[in-house]
């Protein structure tokens, strides 16, 4: 099988509302890196909400989308996480999180309605959403001498590869995040110099 190069995910954040029966869903979208950015956005979302009764959830992680998670957080079970989460799928987005927060309008909507509701107001939130390709990117260490920095930064440019990080001494160290789609070729090209030393991080 080919190995994932790139992926879509959110740009920016995005939001959307949708009413049923005098109930309000507010949904909220964002790109995130991993799971450690979930909960302190669930937890500002009921700061910011601490009249609403449900923040239903769901979440995809992962160049190819393995990792996700979909919560109905009191609601019927499969009556809101999932729709949320297919919704996330059918615009082949992951590295995304959405929460929709629900206030109770005095009428039962029955799980059709929910269902509904859930999946309605993430759809909206995610067409009115800007969309980015991001390129999958391989992190790496590398260790060289002062003399041929230049090349090491050279080769790094030509194969559109980031310093994230540099100590520059007699013993420079970078961090570089590198292009899954140029890595072999960049990596050949930092071995052919023999004087780099060059150790992945993940």
């Amino acid at each position: 099988m080919a190995e994932i190069t790139s992926y879509r995910t959110l740009a920016a954040p995005a939001q959307a509302e949708f009413k049923d029966k005098g109930s309000r869903f507010l949904a909220y979208g964002w790109p995130i890196q991993s799971e450690a950015d979930i909960r302190p956005l669930l937890d500002q979302l009921r700061a910011d909400h601490p009249k609403a009764v449900h923040w239903c959830y769901a979440w995809r992680l992962g160049a190819d989308g393995a990792r996700y998670r979909a919560n109905d957080d009191g609601e019927p079970s499969g009556s809101a996480g999932r729709p949320i989460l297919g919704q996330i799928d059918s615009a082949g987005l992951t590295q995304v999180l959405v929460v929709v927060v629900r206030y109770f309008g005095g009428t039962l909507l029955g799980v059709p309605g929910l269902i509904q509701a859930y999946k309605s107001v993430t759809a909206d939130a995610l067409a009115g959403a800007s969309i980015h390709e991001q390129e999958v990117r391989m992190l790496y260490r590398l260790h060289c001498g002062y003399p041929v920095l230049s090349d090491a930064l050279r080769i790094a440019r030509q194969h559109q590869a980031e310093v994230l990080q540099q100590e520059l001494l007699a013993d420079c160290v970078l961090t570089l995040a590198v292009p899954l789609a140029q890595r072999d070729a960049c990596l050949a090209a930092w071995a052919q110099t023999r004087q780099m030393d060059v150790t992945p991080l993940e």
